[in-house]
């Protein structure tokens, strides 16, 4: 039936929607950054300013 499409155009595009959204989060959320051996090391740097 024609008046039946657009809901259910509007029910595909919530679909997904709610897929890519849930997408995004889940690797959002999944990566895990493993902190760096250079950050760690703070570098002490010293700066003699003459004015």
């Amino acid at each position: 039936m024609p008046q039946m499409a657009p809901l259910k155009w509007l029910t595909l595009f919530l679909f997904f929607i709610m897929i890519f959204i849930l997408f995004n989060i889940m690797n959002y959320y999944n990566l895990n950054y493993l902190p760096s051996q250079k950050m760690m090391m703070k570098i002490k740097s010293s700066y003699n300013w003459k004015w």
